[in-house]
C-alpha cells in the first residue's frame, strides 16, 4: 500500500480486535483499519497466531505495534508481512503509565534518534510500508521546531507516512483517557506540518467526529483518523466508500449491515467466541434512531445468556426503527 488512503479508523485498545473490523467492512470495504496496539514482546513469547490472525476481508489492515527494541520489532514486522498484513504502524503516541514503563510510546517523541533505529530495523525486515503514529508533543517538549526535527529524524530513516495527534501528551499527571481530551486540539500544527514539509504524507488524528469534518481538513492533510467517533456509532462510515473513495457501491442501511454480519458471528460462536465479544461493536449501530437504547439493553441482556446467537440478534433488531437512508447490504459487501 504505497498510498496512504484518505480516511482511517484509529489504533484502539480493546476495541479494535478482528471482530470490530470485521463489522465495519459491512459498512465500508475501503477505510484503512488498524489493529489494537500489540507489544513485540506479546507476538514473540505468545501466540502469534491468536493475536495476528485475521481474514481477507479486513484488508486494508494496518498492525499497530509497541515496543522499543529494534529486534523484536523487526521480528513483528516480518510476522506481519507473513499473516498478510498492509502495513506496520509504530505506536510513538500511547501516554500510559504502562506503556512509558516498557519505553515506548509518546515518551519516545522524546527519543527521535532512538525512534529512528526502531524504524530502520523494522523498514530492513519486510517490504510492507512501517509508518509512525505520534503526538505533536510532550510535556513541556511541545514546541514546532521540536515536532519538525523529531519528524525529520524519523523520516531520514525511510518513513514517509505519519499519523499525528494534534494533541501533546502529559506523560503524568493524565490518565489515557484524560491524555484524548485534556491537552487542546491543535490542528493548524498539523497542517503546517504537512504544508512545510511536502514530500511527507500526514493524517490528521485527534476529535474528528464525522465525515464533513474529515472532508474539511483533507485540504490541508493527505488523510483523516477517525476513533471514537466510529465506536459511538459505527454507522458514521456509511458514506466513507462513495465520498472517499469514489465506490459505487450501494450505500448499506443500519439493519442492512448487522444482517450482513450474521454468518460472521454464527461461523465465530461455533468456534466459541463468546456472544458478548461479537456484539460489543454493534451496540452504538443505531444510536439517534428510535429504540437504541431498546437494541443496546437487549444486546447486554442477551450476552448473559450462556447459548444466545443469531435468534438473540434478530431479536434486538426488532427493537429499532432504522431511519437509514441507504439499501440494504448484501454478503457480497460484507
Amino acid at each position: 500500500m504505497s498510498r496512504m488512503p484518505p480516511l482511517s479508523v484509529a489504533p484502539m485498545m480493546d476495541i479494535t480486535d478482528r471482530h470490530f473490523r470485521r463489522f465495519i467492512r459491512t459498512i465500508s470495504r475501503h477505510v484503512l483499519l488498524y489493529t489494537e496496539m500489540i507489544t513485540e514482546q506479546a507476538i514473540r513469547y505468545g501466540d502469534a497466531d491468536k493475536l495476528l490472525g485475521f481474514d481477507d476481508s479486513q484488508h486494508p489492515v494496518s498492525l499497530q505495534l509497541g515496543g522499543s527494541d529494534a529486534r523484536g520489532l523487526a521480528d513483528a514486522t516480518r510476522a506481519a508481512w507473513q499473516f498478510g498484513y498492509d502495513e506496520v504502524n509504530l505506536n510513538v503516541g500511547c501516554p500510559s503509565d504502562r506503556v512509558q514503563s516498557g519505553r515506548f510510546g509518546a515518551c519516545l517523541m522524546n527519543e527521535p534518534e532512538h525512534v529512528a533505529s526502531l524504524v530502520g530495523a523494522m523498514i530492513e525486515a519486510s517490504p510492507l510500508p512501517v509508518t509512525v503514529k505520534h503526538r505533536i508533543g510532550v510535556d513541556d517538549n511541545d514546541s514546532f521546531d521540536a515536532l519538525l526535527s523529531f519528524v525529520d529524524t524519523v523520516a531520514a530513516a525511510g518513513v514517509t507516512r505519519f499519523t499525528v495527534h494534534a494533541r501533546k501528551a502529559w506523560l503524568k499527571g493524565l490518565s489515557p483517557r484524560e491524555n484524548r481530551e485534556v491537552p487542546p486540539l491543535r490542528y493548524e500544527t498539523v497542517k503546517t506540518l504537512a504544508a512545510v514539509r511536502p514530500d511527507l504524507s500526514f493524517e490528521l488524528n485527534g476529535g474528528v467526529s464525522d465525515l464533513e469534518q474529515a472532508r474539511q481538513h483533507l485540504s490541508a492533510v493527505d488523510a483523516v483518523m477517525l476513533g471514537r467517533a466510529v465506536t459511538a456509532d459505527p454507522y458514521v462510515l456509511a458514506r466513507a466508500d462513495t465520498d472517499f473513495f469514489g465506490s459505487d457501491a450501494e450505500v448499506p442501511t443500519r439493519t442492512g449491515a448487522v444482517l450482513a454480519y450474521l454468518p460472521y458471528l454464527e461461523g465465530e460462536l461455533g468456534s466459541g467466541v463468546p456472544f458478548r465479544v461479537l456484539v460489543r461493536p454493534l451496540l452504538g449501530m443505531f444510536s439517534g434512531q428510535r429504540g437504541a437504547r431498546a437494541w443496546r439493553r437487549s444486546l447486554s441482556e442477551s450476552s448473559l445468556v450462556p447459548a444466545a446467537g443469531p435468534e438473540e440478534l434478530l431479536q434486538a433488531l426488532g427493537h429499532v426503527q432504522d431511519g437509514s437512508p441507504g439499501r440494504p447490504a448484501t454478503l457480497a459487501h460484507a
